[in-house]
């Protein structure tokens, strides 16, 4: 009689990807109520686009609005997902109703003064932390694009060429 084996881990890599952003005012703001009101709408949609895993949430599970990346900023908002490419993040981003809401960003968003999105490869079945979503942001803005964090402009490929 054989002993059952334990199934294999999984093979590969996914992208994981964070951006942040002060909004211009609480989340319950009437400044922030055309983005709140689109919020669970572009959420759907990210995970109905061919290549999306997984997006962060807070413990409502509906999004990341709950979490506090930076304690003492409570307009600090974290956005954190994996796909399963480069292409597929950047099909969401730039080739799909997400960019409806992105062009209206300055109407949410404080213009960002340094590096504010951020992308590395995580092993299949990897769910980052913010913590440790926010350190990659840390990373890209203290070395600049590379394998540990880069940006669209700068891709990095797959550890192991995949």
């Amino acid at each position: 009689m054989t002993t059952p084996q334990p199934a294999a881990a999984p093979r590969g890599h996914h992208l994981a990807q964070v951006n942040v952003g002060r909004t211009v005012a609480p989340l319950d703001s009437p400044q922030l109520a055309g983005f709140m009101a689109q919020l669970a709408e572009i959420n759907a949609l990210a995970e109905r686009s061919p290549g999306f895993v997984w997006r962060m949430v807070d413990e409502t599970g509906a999004d990341a609005t709950g979490l506090r990346p930076d304690l003492e900023d409570d307009l600090l908002q974290i956005n954190c997902s994996i796909w399963e490419s480069v292409e597929a993040l950047r099909d969401y981003t730039y080739r799909s109703d997400h960019l409806r809401v992105l062009a209206r960003r300055r109407d949410w968003f404080q213009p960002p003064t340094a590096a504010h999105h951020a992308m590395w490869w995580i092993p299949i079945g990897h769910r980052p932390t913010p913590a440790e979503a926010m350190a990659r942001i840390t990373t890209l803005r203290t070395h600049g694009p590379g394998p540990d964090a880069f940006t669209f402009r700068d891709p990095h490929p797959a550890p192991g060429g995949e």
